[in-house]
């Protein structure tokens, strides 16, 4: 399936559909990797989209492996910046997560919809330094913990769960982790 949005306005969500915007800094691996899994895992329920605050312009070599490696393969975006998301004609996003502490302590621009804003906190794969492998192993172990984030996520959900409720999901999921 091919998502990538030159205009993210062209991508708005089916009305069925809870649209999900994920935050990094970058949007080079993190978030790149959570849009492509809500998107795929979550079709039908979720309209994933990803930006960052500073991109990289570019998908991490390593998230596109995890990604071409998986059931998802197929699946394009592109790094994008979260300006994108808050112009006129964007989208109306009901979920913002954050998936790195920058992010999630930076002040996001208004987006289309007043979001709920939701943090899943994970560790930077693109900051790993070493041999490939151990760069390769931290992605996959990022890849991986989204993966089985989501798909939880998605069985704890009802059918007629709104925004309010599959954010409260999202939250209690990450202090689920904490604990």
């Amino acid at each position: 399936m091919l998502l990538e949005p030159d205009n993210p306005a062209t991508l708005a969500a089916d009305a069925n559909e809870l649209s999900v915007l994920v935050l990094c800094t970058g949007n080079s691996a993190r978030s790149i990797m959570a849009e492509v899994l809500f998107n795929h895992l979550g079709a039908g329920r979720f309209r994933a989209y990803s930006a960052g605050s500073t991109p990289t312009g570019k998908v991490n070599p390593y998230a596109r492996e995890q990604i071409d490696a998986s059931e998802a393969r197929g699946f394009v975006t592109r790094s994008k910046s979260w300006h994108e998301f808050a112009k006129e004609g964007s989208p109306v996003i009901d979920v913002v997560v954050t998936v790195c502490a920058n992010a999630a302590a930076e002040t996001c621009p208004r987006f289309p919809g007043a979001p709920e804003y939701v943090h899943w906190g994970l560790p930077d794969p693109a900051a790993v330094q070493g041999e490939p492998e151990e760069i390769r192993a931290a992605f996959q172990t990022c890849f991986e913990r989204l993966h089985a984030r989501i798909n939880t996520l998605l069985s704890r959900l009802k059918a007629s769960d709104g925004r309010l409720e599959v954010a409260a999901a999202m939250r209690a999921l990450a202090a689920d982790e904490r604990s």
